[in-house]
């Protein structure tokens, strides 16, 4: 059997990286459903992690990991070749690694949404903030690079509209850390959704190129 052409295999990664996020949603939703029951609003997604299931969560993150990878593997097979592609490609890998190490160092759930008693809940915080600031940068890199390129000009409005639902939840973030806690959830949530739609787009303008390249 044949290898697949490089075309193929950018589908394969872009198909991958689509079924990551669905998977990854899928699995946030249903944690939230289960005991101990934490806030969507004011909790953490991290919270998550952090109980009778939080195994699943851990797995979660490594999975969000493995999702990065595959939609960055898509994004190397797509023209044209540039600093900005390679700049956000890297700038995406740091906060793909960063998901993967949150499965490592649970958050402290029990000092509050922002505050940590341990070394390892305050390595979680910080990965976790790397993590959030690199993901955004990547795409907003990688959002320009589209622009400037004819073969994924139909991913741009989506992909500048996402860009910017997570910029809003990240600076939401900042701001609910500082003045409205019981917000700090729901903001950290946008951000995420922001990056994770991103992916979606993008992946599925891959998917639409031509297979024979």
């Amino acid at each position: 059997m044949s290898p697949p052409t490089p075309q193929r295999a950018r589908r394969r990664f872009a198909t991958s990286a689509m079924a990551g996020v669905a998977v990854y949603i899928l699995v946030d939703v249903v944690l939230q459903l289960l005991p101990p029951h934490y806030s969507v609003f004011s909790d953490a997604e991290s919270n998550l992690a952090v109980g009778p299931f939080g195994w699943i969560m851990n797995l979660n993150f490594l999975g969000r990991a493995v999702t990065t990878l595959c939609a960055i593997a898509a994004i190397n097979r797509v023209a044209p070749v540039s600093r900005l592609r390679d700049t956000g490609v890297v700038l995406m890998f740091l906060g793909g690694l960063c998901s993967a190490v949150l499965a490592f160092f649970p958050a402290d759930v029990d000092t509050g949404s922002t505050g940590t008693a341990t070394v390892i809940g305050t390595v979680h915080l910080c990965v976790a903030a790397l993590g959030f600031l690199a993901a955004l940068a990547g795409i907003i890199v990688l959002t320009r690079w589209i622009r400037l390129g004819p073969e994924l000009a139909k991913a741009f409005p989506g992909a500048l509209a996402f860009a910017a639902i997570a910029a809003f939840g990240l600076a939401s973030l900042g701001m609910t850390t500082l003045m409205w806690p019981s917000l700090l959830g729901l903001a950290e949530r946008i951000c995420l959704a922001g990056i994770l739609g991103w992916v979606m787009v993008v992946c599925a303008d891959i998917r639409r190129l031509n297979p024979r390249g």
